[in-house]
């Protein structure tokens, strides 16, 4: 124990909190009594990519959590239809009742049935957590009646009265759709009790808006940042290089509407330029990836010459960004000195390539890095949209608030896509500002930096170099949320080839297999190395091929399976979510959703599969995490408290 003494003027500050011996006892009681609970289980996801109906309906049941909790609890008393009506109802409350309204005949029965068997669900999925805890995710108007129905019993002789009395009032005064929807909300809540999103909310999919919103409204949730994100938390710092690779990604999906219509980022200046610049070039290589066959083959066309024009911009200012950062090593990517303009040829790596677009109306051969005029005061406007951009500037403060580059919880490490590594199972190092970072302090400097370059004055030199780090991070080799030595972008454009396409892979992917280097990684981060995981995305796992999530013996778990549909032939799944409770680490599978109308009218829900990856022997208590630990140390605190109040050292109040 600490000397006492030495603590007397924090002891007097928490004194006020607890003025008595007797609130300082109340407290360790109550402290160690939640040390002794159950772990509370934690959901993972990740590479959603805009892709918001599955994840919201993977979010609403828990990954197949509330399924399983129904089963658990009315195997023997409810068919299998009912199952499925139940969990469509915790699902979808307001969307399923506003059917079942219109249909049901006899609504007071329904009610009533549904009131009853929504309580004992309730009840089951509180049972691990304290009352005060399920307090506080308790709606405001039924708080009061949802606690009482909790923890009253409808067995016992004298409280059935009681409780049916409880029942009946809702449905008499009309409050039963209102308050079928506020539990069914709370038992979502209480079947996750923390989510960790492993990155790459945006791009490829269409409304990356709408994931964000509902992470937004989250009870718990954590974000590491995927290199997609960090793009665009580039692009609303007004980082002009973010800027140009997030319109020319959305370009080339056809999802400009996420930039217009969503985040009101005016887009006619680029519109405008782009038809006069490329009025007559077909822009074969650009024409958009688009599975709408709605799209008229005119507004393909506009699509195109934007997603040309933007890619033309692109190019020249990551040449801006490679020249004023020598430290990032990247001067290989300046392609445009490569050109014969004359020849339409290009020269990489000692061989000569034949360009599939020659049109270059914007580029002056002799310094083929400066931006036109009128290129430069399109980039300029399009700057001032994405910094004004309201809602993008609330998502992004959102993602920088609730994010990270890498998280450690519960002896897990959380990173979106590696930890950098040479050959040799070295670190991977970095020179930045002059001084030497590698492992798991180039990560915390890389964060650092980034931050700069979103809450720095603007027009400063720090602003400026943690914008140019947050480009990096998107495209450089040092990079753990890309984790490749080039991004061959100007080649899949320009060069038919497919040699010029390559992109090598960190080593780390193909040491992931080697329990010797996760060991190295756990010390790095101070992690356990009998107990920790590292928790991947950002690289499909191609399950359809034989490939196994669970790599090194279970000590590294990749999670990316195909949420975004762009991979779904590739992997042959939906996605993957990790689940971790107090008993084991189970990784579920998923099948491709059709559509939250489908789950609704039809009660289908997301075909998933289970694999258990790690049974705990002993169940997982609140005492062995993270933020059981804080508990313990405030329990100690709370005892030297005690032993001030009994020598006298301190006088209660």
């Amino acid at each position: 124990m600490r000397p006492l003494e030495n603590e007397l003027k924090y002891l007097k500050l928490l004194s006020k909190q607890y003025p008595s011996i007797s609130k300082a006892s109340t407290e360790i009681i109550n402290l160690e009594a939640i040390l002794n609970l159950p772990k509370g289980t934690e959901h993972f996801i990740t590479d959603i990519h805009g892709e918001y109906e599955p994840f919201v309906h993977v979010l609403k049941n828990g990954s197949g959590v509330i399924k399983r909790k129904i089963e658990e609890l009315f195997s023997n008393t409810m068919r299998e239809n009912e199952k499925k009506a139940l969990a469509t109802l915790v699902y979808y409350p307001e969307q399923k009742l506003d059917l079942i309204i219109k249909k049901e005949e006899n609504l007071e029965d329904f009610y009533r049935i549904n009131i009853y068997r929504l309580v004992e669900l309730c009840k089951y999925a509180s049972s691990k957590y304290t009352r005060s805890k399920v307090r506080k995710l308790l709606p405001e108007d039924f708080k009061y009646i949802i606690e009482e129905l909790l923890h009253e019993s409808i067995d016992i002789k004298h409280k059935q009265c009681y409780y049916q009395s409880i029942v009946d009032t809702i449905i008499e005064t009309d409050r039963a759709k209102e308050f079928i929807i506020a539990i069914s909300k709370v038992i979502q809540k209480l079947v996750v009790d923390r989510l960790h999103i492993l990155g790459d909310i945006y791009d490829r999919g269409p409304r990356p808006d709408v994931v964000i919103d509902t992470l937004m409204d989250y009870h718990s949730v954590d974000i590491q940042w995927g290199n997609h994100d960090i793009l665009w938390m580039g692009a609303a710092s007004g980082e002009k290089t973010c800027i140009a690779n997030a319109l020319r990604i959305s370009a080339r999906y056809a999802n400009l509407d996420i930039i217009e219509d969503i985040y009101g980022i005016n887009l006619l200046p680029l519109a405008t330029f782009a038809m006069e610049t490329y009025k007559d070039d077909p822009c074969h290589c650009f024409i958009p990836k688009i599975s709408d066959q709605n799209v008229s083959t005119k507004e393909k066309s506009l699509i195109a010459k934007m997603h040309k024009a933007i890619s033309i911009i692109q190019f020249k200012l990551e040449g801006e960004v490679i020249n004023r950062r020598p430290e990032f090593e990247m001067q290989h990517r300046l392609l445009l000195n490569n050109i014969n303009y004359e020849e339409n040829t290009i020269k990489l790596k000692g061989k000569v390539y034949k360009l599939k677009d020659s049109n270059f109306p914007t580029i002056n051969k002799n310094n083929p890095y400066e931006l036109s005029k009128e290129e430069n005061e399109v980039i300029e406007k399009l700057v001032s949209s994405f910094k004004n951009s309201e809602k993008l500037q609330k998502h992004i403060s959102f993602l920088f608030s609730k994010g990270s580059i890498y998280l450690t919880a519960n002896s897990n490490l959380l990173i979106h896509g590696c930890v950098p590594l040479n050959e040799d199972k070295s670190f991977m190092s970095m020179k930045i500002q002059g001084k030497e970072y590698k492992g798991k302090a180039l990560m915390d400097k890389m964060e650092a930096i980034s931050r700069e370059g979103y809450f720095f004055k603007e027009n400063t030199t720090q602003k400026q170099y943690g914008m140019d780090m947050m480009w990096y991070l998107w495209t450089g080799k040092c990079s753990s949320l890309f984790g490749k030595d080039d991004m061959t972008t100007f080649e899949r454009y320009f060069i038919a080839e497919k040699e010029s396409h390559k992109e090598n892979k960190n080593p780390y992917f193909k040491l992931r297999e080697d329990e010797k280097m996760c060991e190295k990684i756990f010390e790095e981060f101070n992690l356990d190395l009998t107990d920790s995981h590292i928790i991947n995305g950002h690289v499909p796992v191609e399950s359809k091929n034989g490939e196994s999530p669970i790599k090194a013996n279970g000590k590294i778990l990749v999670i990316d399976g195909g949420f975004s549909r762009a991979y779904q032939n590739k992997t042959g799944l939906a996605g993957y979510t990790l689940i971790y409770n107090s008993h084991s680490l189970q990784l579920v599978s998923h099948q491709p959703f059709t559509s939250a109308e489908d789950a609704i009218k039809k009660e289908s829900d997301i075909l998933s599969t289970t694999e258990v990856v790690e049974h705990k022997a002993k169940r997982k208590t609140v005492r062995d995490t993270d933020a059981g630990k804080i508990l313990e140390q405030e329990v100690k605190d709370l005892k030297l408290l005690l032993l001030a109040y009994r020598k006298g050292l301190i006088k209660e109040k």
